[in-house]
């Protein structure tokens, strides 16, 4: 598919199938992300997979829960996919939140292109850096010196829903 397709195609997936992604697949859109450019060309993303099932990530969305208040919600923050990638990045670099979310979005755009269904997901910030936030970057094994910036769900999807629409005449200016 060419890119503009794929850009105007893509929507947030909110229903995955149990099937996994495999390893080919995985490698494909982490090698997307590490294609995406950075501020100072610092490459200083630092990508962390972790499977669907693994207990961390209900971990996560306790902590989640805690912070806000809520109770259990219908879906988990990652709507059950079968595969999650945790974004990192140098915490004092001033750029860090924008190349994570470049690369975040070249994953999402591969992913796409490859069929495969993606949520960029940024819900979780507060829980990852908050009281517990040295115990998740451990359990993580994110890096000494890197901070949790975005996440991207990954998996087949169960459902499609359409893109999102915008107004090009509310929301552009030409000068």
């Amino acid at each position: 598919m060419n890119t503009k397709d794929c850009i105007e195609k893509r929507s947030s997936t909110r229903s995955f199938t149990e099937e996994k992604l495999s390893k080919e697949q995985i490698d494909a859109i982490i090698d997307a992300g590490l294609f995406a450019p950075t501020g100072q060309n610092k490459k200083e993303i630092f990508f962390t997979v972790v499977d669907g099932q693994n207990e961390i990530l209900s971990e996560i969305e306790e902590e989640k829960h805690r912070m806000r208040g809520e109770g259990a919600q219908a879906h988990n923050f990652y709507y059950e996919a079968p595969t999650v990638i945790f974004l990192s990045a140098e915490e004092d670099f001033k750029w860090s939140k924008v190349d994570a979310g470049i690369a975040v979005e070249n994953m999402a755009l591969i992913a796409e292109d490859l069929g495969i269904g993606s949520l960029i997901i940024g819900s979780i910030y507060d829980a990852l850096h908050g009281e517990k936030r040295d115990y998740f970057m451990e359990k993580l094994q994110i890096p000494q010196g890197k901070d949790f910036q975005i996440a991207i769900a990954l998996g087949f999807k169960a459902t499609t829903k359409a893109p999102h629409d915008f107004n090009k005449d509310e929301q552009v200016k030409y000068l």
